[in-house]
């Protein structure tokens, strides 16, 4: 099995990327939408966010109810992703397993596993937040 996206830039940075029924765009710019690196930043939380879920199950927390994520993609000298941080809040009491869960959930996301070691998000977690 494999993914497949088409992706067209018919001027500037703006590019129009289908997949399957659906179209994204992406301004590198930020200009007119959102940019390549705001876009990897909400796909890893995207991802993060069922495999918070099913690690919240796995490690004997049960349903984590609302689920929030404040992602910060800090930039180096050359404008490229340095270090990225999730802020999580979740609605569960999730009493002393946070770290359990969250070691769980970084092992089940794809993004995480997709990106450079350094770019590993460092991650709190905060139950009963809501």
């Amino acid at each position: 099995m494999a993914k497949e996206v088409h992706s067209v830039s018919e001027e500037g940075y703006t590019t129009t990327s289908s997949i399957r029924d659906f179209d994204v765009t992406v301004d590198a710019t930020g200009e007119d939408a959102p940019d390549t690196l705001e876009m990897l930043l909400a796909d890893y939380a995207a991802c993060f966010v069922p495999a918070l879920r099913v690690a919240g199950e796995q490690r004997d927390v049960g349903d984590l109810g609302r689920v929030e994520i404040d992602v910060s993609g800090d930039l180096n000298d050359d404008d490229k992703l340095d270090a990225i941080a999730f802020d999580i809040a979740v609605e569960a009491d999730i009493g002393d397993k946070g770290d359990a869960v969250l070691e769980r959930a970084f092992a089940l996301c794809k993004v995480h596993d997709a990106l450079k070691e350094s770019l590993h998000a460092d991650a709190t977690i905060e139950g009963e937040a809501f």
